[in-house]
């Protein structure tokens, strides 16, 4: 990051591949998760344990490409909430339906308020912060809908998490275009212009 505030080109490689790995694999887990929606509750922990592990390290990856006080530390408190539910979700593999709907509906509320608290750090372009209020309120609105019917089940906590991810995923990817499309124009005019 230089000191105007600018990414530099490590960074501008680092943060939309990051952010494009991310949304990609919310979109396949996604579709898995509509495609089989009667997989097992067994099953659907280490699904989602592998989306949560996944998820903790893009966190950090973006944490410590940053030089953004409140960013780096929003980040690495994403990447530690993603890591417990993960873990959480393995150590006891075993838990009924509901208690992986209150698992995968705290995670949720948790991810959702630290997307739309990160709206408020500096540096972030009104397309950024868009997306970032509409994930964060897609997430509480999802995490909401698990607290008032807990009793969905596995079969339908996988269709729900399913078009949760893809939704969440496209918006990654988006995200990541408008990252990579506003961070490369004015490299390449001063690569042209030196």
């Amino acid at each position: 990051m230089t000191t105007e505030g600018t990414l530099t080109g490590d960074e501008t490689g680092t943060i939309p591949k990051s952010l494009l790995w991310r949304g990609l694999l919310a979109i396949a887990i996604g579709v898995v998760s509509l495609i089989w929606p009667d997989v097992t509750v067994g099953a659907f922990v280490i699904l989602f344990a592998v989306y949560a592990f996944v998820a903790a390290v893009l966190d950090a990856v973006r944490a410590f490409t940053s030089d953004r006080g409140w960013s780096v530390a929003g980040r690495l408190l994403l990447a530690v909430l993603s890591l417990a539910a993960g873990v959480v979700a393995l150590v006891w593999p075993g838990p009924t339906a509901l208690v992986l709907t209150l698992i995968v509906g705290y995670w949720a509320l948790f991810t959702g308020v630290v997307e739309i608290a990160l709206v408020f750090t500096s540096g972030r372009r009104a397309g950024e912060r868009a997306w970032l209020i509409l994930s964060g309120l897609l997430s509480i609105a999802f995490a909401l809908a698990l607290f008032i019917r807990p009793d969905l089940g596995a079969l339908s906590l996988a269709t729900v998490f399913g078009l949760f991810s893809i939704f969440y995923g496209i918006s990654t990817v988006v995200t990541a275009g408008d990252v990579r499309r506003l961070t490369h124009p004015p490299r390449r005019v001063a690569d042209a212009v030196s």
